[in-house]
């Protein structure tokens, strides 16, 4: 049959394309660069006509004329905000020092007092508010307690009216009392514990007095030595986990502060006898003593036997520091560990001494006291031999204390591993149950304690790194327990609704992808916990026996919020993109702005506080992982080693959620903050940093008032905000609704008659300043302290808002927006582009805003929806990008939309926004950033009526990009907000190759990563009598099951009956049984979605980011496309940070391959058997050691207590069995 013409015409055209697209030496240029120009060009003068006249920048920029540019002086910075800290940091231990020394003056008067067991007190657990109901009384309970030997007494829970606090997060307090929390491993009503409970309430006026005095303390405390901790103000302990696991005394103020720095090795038993519960025992020791540990503390652990051998390989011959990390490592390495034969004391014992003198020797460790903790179930000798040559050169000193834990209930040979102890100034323990491991290990703490209380006069102070305020530290590894069960249940029932189109490979591909993404959601600004560091003091038994107990009786603290010292920190001195940090002896940071302790926007990370500054300023200097520059450590050593100094250096800045990237020059500032072991650094870029903007005297706040204006003026309705996290003014004493509020409440009585500023700019409150005076004057008031003027405000700050309100005052008031404008012009640009809002922020942190409606009627809700996003003025992302942009293109916007907004399938809104500089002489500084936000569709719609169909085609793509390689416009929609590397990986590599974008790779040394858990159970049973029962019931059912399968065989009918059934004709397995609609059970699902258990890892990752060159005249935006060597034209859009990119898409393409700024594991060259942790300890860094060291006293060798041996009695009568029945069999 012939075909129609019309086909063989069809045939002929494409025969003929072809040909003229692929023969060689006849290109057709598709797509014509010419044209492509003209859209750039056209795109973006209509965009910036757009936001020029949207904004009104340039009547901005006339309204800032009046202010004068002034150098930014970083030296005077430093020492100033250094100064405030310092302050406010020396209050806190005065009332610290102030519990200390009323606790050990009525310890001291009370010491004769009785224990009255009925004594009822404000249990933190079991207290009540007013109408809750009380558990009843026990009706008819038993005469004695089994466990404690005493009647059993039961006190009603006292009730105790708690109200919201603001200060205190608005947990319900109470302000009159303190509250005790009694852990769970502690009987209240033991005579020592109830005692101190009883006089230590005395404690109570102090704590009202020192917050009487200092309004903006934090928790104040006292934790005592026999475990209970009373609080101020008094509050119900909230229970985060099903079991309350909190106490004090394993808390990094308590240890810290109750013990110098110490070096500890711990020896455990490797013998074939430490099997089952003796295993079980010796392991939670272990543990609890790693949970007793600080930063400042340096461990190791070996276990022994024939041989001694590090429980993690690569810590040979050394001694770790106790931070998170480490300690996480060490307790999974106890973890697999398993006995294996004679256990060789003399062998542990001489190597043990020999690193801990290598370790002084070569000054290294703590460089304080030392200590050897032996676990073990008993010893076969005393080793005296080695304690003399090791440990008994100095008599009567001990340099290495020695610690024993014995452990089991039936021991014979005690008297050695307690003589170890004894001999060597340490303390003797026995456990015989898990149950009481906690409270007998924390017997060593009283031991080390010694030298300090015999001292008594020096009471050193301990600051603590950065922790979140947990009741436990192990509650990450619980709420990751919880969310792995709660993926599985959600995989389950997803799989029961969907069936197998869960499982196609697509569809588990964007399971995982979408769980990893919120493993990778890193907030830096959380809520869920609040990070403080506390500063705490030792408490010493006074009394006359002191000499010969040297009992300490707790530790005094009181916690400092981490928002507490940002407050001071004055960040509007410091600019946009500048930002200041504290650095602690050990280098750690005790806060950053990249300081990310949290993942799945929840939970801690495994070493959230041991986070070095050289891991978060990332210079830009192209090295591997983990080479970190010789001139950055040089810079890191003089900052921990508190000097002062100043350096710039060329860093790599990540921000919105680590997928942009800036290169910066950044100017860095630092000294020390006195009488603490932290050192404060500030920075600032130097290109735009090294300026700021002031008003000029005649624009004071006081000669505005005399000429007549009104400042409440300038903040009449409500389209403004002020940055939320700055201090402007504070009212002691007193709270506000918002801070607008307490600011108009400030500003109203600055036009009062009597108004004067505070003498310095020091960002202290007023109440510090009271306490401070109280201190030193003999009426306990300072004269000029009046409730009138408890205020405080910073002038500067204050000053240039006001500026900038009276400048700008028109941007919110200016109603020519409306509708109802008679504006032809700027109602069809509003029209066009879907408008919504345009703003301004400033900054002084003022952000003032317009809507723009679409009809005549007001739509409520779109500026309180922008404000509640976006009031944080110069932090917020489209402020620092303008900023930075200013310098690429001083009239360009920056525009943006959120990431994967295409996905979300709701309206997307592009924000633009433009910096606003002030020049005065050859000085400039940013003034403000303006903006406006508009709809998606509508910037669509503009780019789809300027290339008209040409883009709508199947052989072209058009994609507008930012300049990070993020897609604002795409023919389709869902691609929006995507990285263009996952769009078209191939081309995206080609606009790298050709200097298009440079690929910057920034270094994650905060990542987590997570490690297949295999299930292993501590409690090895082995030699137990209920594993051998156990094991002879296996034997008798294996033995009866082989006789019925040996009967089935002899019998032909039960064998037939079976082949019928569960065979087929051919001898194999039969097929599955169908279920009931016939179809074949497939249980398949429940290998792909079942979770593989892990277990959270420390890990560093990096990030391929991506950043346009900022070069002018790039060549390559001259190039036009050539076939399919370059299929694509692209072209900067003018006045903005996008680029247009036109892609040939009939060229062939690997699909498979992508470019993604998602982030990746870093593989270091390991060894085998080698971790992580292995590879950072190997290039540890420099620390400097506290200053306080009390390691040893002369009297010391006078105290006899060292614990007590073994009871045998309740064994003669078994031993006695034994010995009959031995004679008679």
């Amino acid at each position: 049959m012939a075909r129609p013409f019309w086909a063989w015409r069809r045939l002929s055209l494409s025969l003929l394309f072809v040909f003229i697209y692929c023969a060689p030496g006849i290109i057709a240029e598709k797509i014509n660069y010419n044209l492509v120009h003209s859209w750039a060009d056209k795109l973006g003068l209509e965009l910036f006509s757009l936001g020029d006249f949207i904004t009104r920048r340039k009547e901005v920029q006339e309204s800032f004329k009046e202010a004068k540019v002034v150098t930014r002086q970083g030296g005077v910075i430093v020492e100033s905000m250094a100064k405030e800290i310092e302050m406010m940091m020396d209050l806190k231990v005065s009332a610290v020092r102030r519990i200390m020394d009323t606790a050990e003056n009525t310890a001291l008067s009370h010491q004769n007092d009785m224990a009255d067991k009925m004594f009822s007190y404000y249990n933190a657990k079991s207290m009540a508010e007013p109408g809750e109901p009380t558990p009843p009384a026990p009706t008819t309970p038993p005469d004695m307690d089994d466990q404690i030997g005493e009647p059993l007494i039961y006190v009603p829970p006292k009730v105790l009216v708690l109200e919201p606090s603001p200060e205190f997060q608005n947990t319900p307090v109470n302000f009159s009392v303190s509250s005790v929390h009694v852990p769970v491993n502690v009987f209240d009503r033991a005579s020592d514990v109830i005692k101190a409970i009883q006089w230590s309430e005395n404690l109570d006026q102090i704590f009202r007095d020192n917050y009487k005095n200092d309004p903006s303390l934090s928790w104040q405390f006292f934790g005592s030595s026999t475990g209970f901790m009373r609080q101020f103000p008094a509050s119900k302990w909230k229970k985060d986990v099903p079991v309350d696991l909190y106490d004090c005394r394993l808390r990094s103020w308590y240890m810290e502060a109750a013990t110098s720095p110490k070096d500890i090795i711990i020896l455990m038993d490797g013998s074939g006898s430490m099997l089952g519960q003796r295993l079980d025992i010796a392991k939670h020791v272990v543990n609890t003593i790693l949970d007793t540990l600080g930063t400042n503390d340096f461990v190791n652990i070996f276990t022994f036997d024939k041989e001694v051998s590090p429980v993690v390989g690569c810590f040979e011959d050394t001694l770790i520091q106790a931070n998170l990390g480490n300690v996480r490592e060490l307790k999974e390495g106890i973890e697999s560990f398993k006995p294996k034969s004679i256990a060789n004391y003399t062998a542990a014992l001489t190597r043990a001494f020999e690193i801990l003198e290598e370790t002084k020797i070569n000054s290294r460790g703590a460089q304080c006291n030392q200590a050897i903790m032996i676990i073990g179930d008993g010893a076969p000798e005393n080793n005296q031999e080695v304690f003399q040559l090791h440990n008994w050169r100095d008599p009567p000193y001990r340099p290495v204390r020695v610690f024993t834990y014995l452990i089991g209930k039936e021991v014979a040979n005690w008297d050695d591993i307690r003589w170890m102890a004894c001999e060597n100034q340490g303390y003797y323990v026995h456990l015989s149950d898990t149950a009481e491991v906690r409270e007998m290990v924390l017997n060593y703490i009283p031991v080390m304690a010694r030298p300090l209380v015999l001292g008594r006069h020096d009471h050193p102070v301990i600051w603590t790194q950065v922790y979140a305020d947990l009741e436990d530290t192990k509650l990450s590894d619980y709420l990751w327990e919880i969310k792995q069960c709660e993926e599985q249940k959600a995989d389950v029932l997803e799989y029961w609704q969907v069936r197998d189109r869960m499982l196609e490979p697509n569809e588990m591909r964007r399971r995982e992808y979408r769980r990893m993404k919120e493993t990778w959601n890193q907030p830096v600004d959380s809520n869920v916990y609040q990070f403080m560091t506390t500063v705490s003091m030792p408490i010493y038994d006074r009394r006359e026996n002191a000499t010969r107990i040297a009992n300490i009786l707790g530790v005094a603290g009181t916690d400092v919020p981490i928002n507490d010292i940002k407050k001071l920190l004055s960040p509007f001195m410091l600019g946009v993109n500048g930002y200041a940090f504290i650095v602690t002896n050990n280098g750690y940071v005790l806060f950053h702005p990249d300081f990310r302790p949290i993942f799945q926007g929840y939970i801690l990370k495994p070493a959230y506080n041991s986070v070095d500054m050289i891991e978060v300023e990332l210079l830009d200097d192209d090295r591997a992982a983990r080479d970190f520059n010789p001139v950055l450590m040089t810079i890191r050593d003089s900052i921990i080693n508190q000097s002062t100094g100043s350096k710039w250096m060329l860093v790599k800045n990540h921000f919105d959620e680590m997928k942009r990237v800036a290169r910066v020059k950044r100017q860095y500032y630092w000294t020390a903050i006195k009488n603490t072991p932290f050192t404060l650094v500030i920075t600032y870029p130097e290109r735009y940093g090294v300026s700021r903007m002031e008003p000029r005297t005649e624009q004071d706040i006081h000669r505005t008032y005399i000429t007549g204006k009104n400042i409440r003026s300038f903040f009449d309705g409500k389209r403004w905000k002020i940055h939320p996290d700055w201090l402007f003014c504070k009212q002691t004493n007193k709270t506000f609704r918002t801070p607008e509020t307490e600011l108009l409440y400030f500003v109203d009585r600055m036009s009062e008659p009597g108004w004067h500023w505070p003498s310095s700019r020091s960002a202290m409150p007023p109440e510090h300043a009271a306490a401070i005076f109280s201190n030193n004057s003999s009426t306990g008031r300072y004269p000029s302290i009046n409730e009138k003027e408890s205020y405080y405000c910073d002038r500067q700050l204050m000053q240039s808002l006001v500026f900038d309100a009276r400048v700008t005052k028109w941007f919110s008031n200016n109603t020519t927006f409306n509708a109802r404008d008679k504006d032809e012009k700027r109602h069809e640009f509003k029209q066009r582009f879907g408008i919504t809002v345009a703003f301004l922020a400033t900054h002084s942190g003022l952000t003032r805003w317009h809507e723009f409606h679409s009809n005549m009627a007001e739509q409520p809700g779109v500026g309180e929806s922008f404000s509640q996003n976006n009031k944080r003025a110069i932090d917020e992302i489209w402020y620092k990008r303008a900023v930075d942009q200013y310098f690429v293109h001083k009239e360009s916007f920056v525009y943006s939309v959120p990431f994967d907004a295409g996905e979300s399938g709701s309206e997307i809104i592009v924000t633009a926004s433009n910096a606003i500089f002030h020049n005065e002489s050859s000085k400039s500084a940013p003034a403000a950033v303006v903006g406006f936000q508009f709809q998606h569709s509508a910037f669509y719609k503009l780019f789809h009526n300027i290339t008209g169909n040409a883009c709508a085609v199947d052989d072209k793509d058009c994609y507008i990009l930012d300049n990070n390689g993020f897609v604002i416009i795409s023919s389709r929609v869902h691609e929006t907000g995507k990285f263009f590397g996952e769009v078209n990986g191939a081309i995206m590599m080609r606009l790298v190759e050709e200097r298009v974008y440079k690929r910057v790779i920034v270094y994650d040394y905060q990542a987590v990563c997570f490690e297949s858990k295999t299930e292993v159970n501590a409690s090895n049973m082995l030699l137990s009598p209920l594993f051998h029962l156990l094991r002879v019931s296996k034997w008798l059912l294996h033995t009866a099951l082989w006789y019925i399968v040996q009967l089935m065989r002899l019998a032909p009918g039960v064998a037939g009956h079976y082949n019928d059934v569960y065979m087929d004709g051919n001898g194999t397995e039969p097929e599955p049984e169908p279920d009931d609609n016939g179809q074949t059970k497939n249980t398949a699902w429940l290998r792909y979605l079942t979770l593989h258990r892990t277990r959270l890892k420390s890990c560093d990752m990096q990030r391929e980011l991506y950043m346009l060159y900022n070069e002018k005249d790039n060549v390559v935006y001259n190039m036009t496309a050539h076939a399919c060597e370059r299929p694509f034209v692209v072209l900067p859009i003018p006045n903005s940070n996008l680029i247009l990119l036109v892609i040939d898409q009939l060229c062939p393409r690997d699909v498979a391959f992508v470019l993604n700024v998602n982030p990746k594991p870093i593989s270091y060259p390991l060894a085998p058997n080698e971790t992580f942790s292995c590879y950072k300890h190997v290039r540890e860094f420099n620390r400097v050691r506290p200053s306080s060291c009390i390691s040893r006293h002369a009297n010391e060798s006078n105290i006899k207590l060292c614990g007590k041996g073994c009871t045998i009695y309740a064994n003669l009568m078994l031993l006695l069995l034994s010995h009959v029945l031995s004679r008679l069999l």
